[in-house]
C-alpha cells in the first residue's frame, strides 16, 4: 500500500512535468504561427480594429477626436460618433492587447494565452478525466490547425479561451470538490472564477453567454440541493461576474454617452443579436432556416479544421458522449457543454464563421478535445476518470490498444504532414496583405520624407488597410496614412496637416512616393 500511495505522485510530478513543457513549446510555435504565416501585422478588419484601440488604450485613453476628413482616416470598425473614434468592440481584448503594445511585445500576447491555454486544458483535463485523458488532450490541441491559426492571429478568441479555462478550473475548485479535496480556502478560485468569467464577457459578450450557459443550470441544482454555504458562494460568484460584466455598459456610456448603445450598431445598423427585421443583412432580417445555413456551413470548416483529418475531425465525438455517459462522468458534463451551448447560442447571430475555422466556438475547442480524447480512451481501454489507473494490457486489449494508438497516431502524423501546413500556408498573405508592403516607407529615401501626409490611390481597400500599421491613432508617427476620397478632400487634408509633406502613394508602383508639396 505504501509503494502505491507512493507511485501516484511520481506519475503524477511526470505527466506534469512533460505537460508543462509541452505547454511552453506551444508558446513558442504559436509565436512561429504569428511571424511566419501572420507576420505579426493586421490582416483583417477585425485584426485592425482591435490593435487601433489597443494603441488609444496603450497611453490610457479609451477615445480620441475624430480626425479632420475622418472618412479618409478609414479604420475598418473603428466608428466615429459625437465627434469621438473609437473601436466598435468590448475593451477587453484591446485592454489586453494594450499590455503588448505597451511593453512592445504585441505579437506575444496571442502565444501567450496559448501556452497558457494548453495548460489550463491539461489541468482541468486531469480534473474531469484523470491523467491519461488530460495528456491525450493537450497532444491533440497541439496538433489542431484551428488552435494554431487563432493562437498566431491578433483576434480576441485566444483570449477567450483562456478566460473559459480558467473560470472553468475555478469552478470545479469552488463548486465541484477541488478546494474539500486539498482541504484549501475557496476565496481564490472564487475570485478567480467570478472575474475571469466577467473579462469573457468584456470581451466576447455572447460567447459570455454561451460558456455559462451549462454552468447556470449546473448551479441551479447546486442552489436547490446544496448546503447553505454552497448557496452563498453562488451569489457571490453570480455578484462577482455580474458586477466585472457591468463595466461593459459603463464603457458604452463613456464612449458613446449611452450605457445602452451598442456600438456595433454604428458601424451597421444590422448588426445585432436575434431574429427578424432589422437583424442582419437578409431581406426580412435574420432567420432561423438562415441560422441552419450558418451553423452548417461552419461546421463544415470545423470538421476539417479541428484536427485536420480530413473531413472526419469529428469521428472521435460519439465514442466520447458515449464514454461519459457509460462511465456516467456527470461532473464532466458542465464544461463538455460549452461547445454545444455556443452552438445553440450563434444561432442568434446573423452571420457565420469560416475564415480562420469555425471561429465563434472557439472558446469551445477544449470540449471538443476532451471528448475526443475521451472517445479515444474508450476505444483503446485505457482509464478516462481520476480513480482508475492506467494498466498493462495482454491479449486481444493489449492488441485493440495497439491498433488504436497507431490509427490515431497515423492520423496526427498525416495532418501535420500535409492539413495543418497547407491550412495554415494558405492564410500567409491573406488579402493580398504582406510587412513587404510597408518596406517601401522604411528605406532611407522614403524616411527623410517625414513627417509627411501620405495620400493613398488604392484599387481595393486592402490596399490602403495594409499601410495601416505606420500611422498612429494620435497623428504623431513619421507617417499618417490616408485614403483618397476625391481632390476636394485631398487638399482640405494636406491644409490641415501644415507640417507635414505631402505625399501621393500608388500601391501599384509601391516604391515610388510622389512629393507634391514640402512641409511650411
Amino acid at each position: 500500500m505504501r509503494f502505491c500511495s507512493n507511485l501516484r505522485p511520481r506519475r503524477h510530478f511526470w505527466s506534469d512535468l512533460a505537460a508543462f513543457c509541452l505547454s511552453a513549446c506551444g508558446i513558442l510555435i504559436a509565436y512561429g504561427v504569428t511571424l511566419r504565416i501572420f507576420e505579426a501585422v493586421p490582416h483583417i478588419e477585425d485584426e485592425m480594429a482591435y490593435v487601433w484601440q489597443a494603441q488609444v488604450m496603450a497611453r490610457g485613453q479609451l477615445t480620441l477626436p475624430s480626425p479632420p476628413q475622418e472618412k479618409a482616416f478609414l479604420v475598418p470598425f473603428v466608428v466615429d460618433y459625437h465627434g469621438q473614434r473609437f473601436g466598435k468592440y468590448p475593451p477587453g481584448w484591446p485592454a489586453m492587447l494594450s499590455l503588448g503594445v505597451r511593453l512592445g511585445g504585441r505579437a506575444w500576447v496571442n502565444p501567450l494565452l496559448a501556452g497558457l491555454s494548453l495548460w489550463l486544458i491539461y489541468r482541468l483535463g486531469q480534473r474531469l478525466f484523470g491523467d491519461v485523458i488530460a495528456f491525450l488532450s493537450l497532444g491533440l490541441t497541439l496538433s489542431s490547425p484551428f488552435f494554431w491559426m487563432n493562437s498566431g492571429s491578433l483576434l480576441s478568441h485566444p483570449f477567450g479561451l483562456f478566460l473559459t479555462l480558467a473560470f472553468g478550473v475555478a469552478w470545479w475548485e469552488v463548486f465541484q470538490g477541488g478546494v474539500k479535496q486539498r482541504n484549501l480556502p475557496p476565496i481564490l478560485p472564487l475570485l478567480v472564477g467570478g472575474v475571469s468569467l466577467g473579462l469573457l464577457a468584456l470581451t466576447r459578450p455572447l460567447t459570455a453567454v454561451g460558456v455559462a450557459l451549462p454552468f447556470v443550470f449546473h448551479a441551479l441544482g447546486l442552489f436547490w440541493r446544496g448546503d447553505r454555504q454552497s448557496r452563498w458562494r453562488l451569489i457571490a460568484f453570480a455578484l462577482l461576474a455580474g458586477g466585472v460584466t457591468a463595466l461593459l455598459f459603463l464603457w458604452q456610456y463613456v464612449v458613446s454617452g449611452d450605457p445602452f448603445l451598442n456600438p456595433y450598431t454604428l458601424w451597421w445598423q444590422y448588426d445585432k443579436v436575434g431574429f427578424g427585421p432589422g437583424y442582419g443583412r437578409a431581406e426580412g432580417g435574420h432567420n432561423l432556416h438562415q441560422a441552419w445555413i450558418n451553423l452548417k456551413y461552419s461546421l463544415l470548416f470545423g470538421r476539417h479544421d479541428l484536427f485536420g483529418w480530413g473531413q472526419y475531425s469529428w469521428v472521435l465525438l460519439p465514442f466520447g458522449l458515449v464514454a461519459v455517459l457509460w462511465k456516467r462522468r456527470w461532473a464532466a458534463l458542465p464544461a463538455l457543454l460549452v461547445l454545444p451551448s455556443l452552438l445553440f447560442v450563434y444561432l442568434f447571430y446573423w452571420i457565420g464563421s469560416a475564415l480562420f475555422g469555425p471561429r465563434y466556438y472557439f472558446e469551445g475547442l477544449a470540449s471538443a478535445v476532451w471528448l475526443s480524447a475521451a472517445g479515444f480512451a474508450w476505444l483503446a481501454g485505457l482509464p478516462i476518470s481520476p480513480q482508475e489507473t492506467y494498466l498493462p494490457q495482454q491479449g486481444w486489449r493489449k492488441a485493440r490498444r495497439l491498433v488504436a494508438t497507431a490509427l490515431l497516431a497515423l492520423a496526427v502524423a498525416a495532418n501535420l504532414l500535409f492539413y495543418t501546413p497547407l491550412r495554415l500556408g494558405g492564410m500567409h498573405g491573406l488579402y493580398g496583405i504582406t510587412a513587404s508592403r510597408l518596406r517601401p516607407f522604411l528605406t532611407e529615401q522614403a524616411q527623410a520624407l517625414t513627417p509627411a501626409l501620405v495620400i493613398v490611390y488604392p484599387d481595393h481597400w486592402t490596399e490602403y488597410g495594409a499601410l495601416l500599421e505606420l500611422s498612429s491613432p494620435f497623428l504623431d508617427s513619421p507617417f499618417i496614412v490616408v485614403r483618397s476620397i476625391g481632390p476636394n478632400t485631398d487638399q482640405a487634408l494636406a491644409d490641415a496637416f501644415p507640417q507635414r509633406n505631402i505625399l501621393h502613394y500608388h500601391p501599384k508602383d509601391p516604391y515610388r512616393l510622389i512629393l507634391v508639396r514640402e512641409r511650411k
